[in-house]
């Protein structure tokens, strides 16, 4: 197989808010068009390495490096350029309550992209719904959309940009067990369609073994065994063991 470049690379990271030492010694590699799910508990530091990743905490100490950029030494300016490229999918969805689907897609383009034309954003807001089965609900409210629809909406925001990079923060949170697998084997089309690399964190086994194509477990702050989701699944390790019983 040929070899595919690192595009996130995480080395020797520590970050604690006082004494509570959340990430100590993490080490992560995420190659172009690589799904690689970060399993762990609740609390267990996840959310605070995707923070760590995209600049919005700086590291105590360690290395991040995106597509070759040392993020904790970029000024706001040069981290607005690299976060451009990285679309990043909120557990709660984030939208907006008060404008329409039409228009909470639009937000992005209209943030980063001002020198296109309405016939352009149209079509690129329409590509985005059509890549997520929802081209429909343009014109419709947040408030009228099922928790299904919502995560739909938003992943269609999150790709509006066309990212090399996509976050996903516990994707399948709250939405009932058919719901969950249809958002599961929608992030694997996005993938295969888009060329993305993406780092999913959650605790959700079904989303872990339907997306991911390598598995790093953490565990007390730091990367405690890696690998597929059948090497994991097939461990003896009883604290490997204690995720898939």
């Amino acid at each position: 197989m040929e070899a595919r470049e690192p595009v996130i690379i995480v080395e020797h990271l520590y970050k604690g808010f006082g004494k509570n030492k959340v990430l100590k010694d993490f080490s992560l590699t995420v190659h172009a068009n690589e799904n690689v799910v970060v399993l762990g508990k609740s609390g267990s530091g996840k959310s605070v390495l995707i923070k760590c990743i995209i600049g919005l905490l700086k590291p105590d100490r360690g290395r991040i490096k995106v597509f070759g950029k040392d993020i904790p030494d970029l000024s706001e300016e040069e981290l607005d350029e690299v976060r451009v490229r990285i679309g990043f999918l909120f557990q709660g969805n984030a939208l907006y309550d008060s404008m329409t689907v039409r228009e909470n897609l639009e937000f992005p383009l209209r943030r980063h992209r001002l020198n296109q034309t309405q016939a352009e954003v149209d079509r690129l807001v329409m590509d985005a719904l059509e890549n997520v089965g929802l081209p429909h609900t343009v014109d419709m409210m947040p408030s009228e959309l099922s928790g299904g629809m919502l995560k739909r909406v938003a992943l269609a925001r999150t790709m509006i940009l066309q990212p090399d990079i996509i976050l996903y923060d516990e994707p399948t949170t709250g939405l009932d067990p058919v719901t969950a697998r249809e958002i599961d084997h929608l992030i694997v089309q996005l993938q295969k369609k888009f060329h993305t690399a993406s780092i999913i964190i959650t605790h959700d086994m079904h989303c872990v073994k339907n997306t991911a194509d390598h598995v790093a477990l953490l565990l007390d702050g730091r990367v405690y065994t890696e690998g597929s989701y059948s090497d994991l699944k097939n461990a003896d390790d009883p604290q490997v063991r204690q995720f898939f019983e």
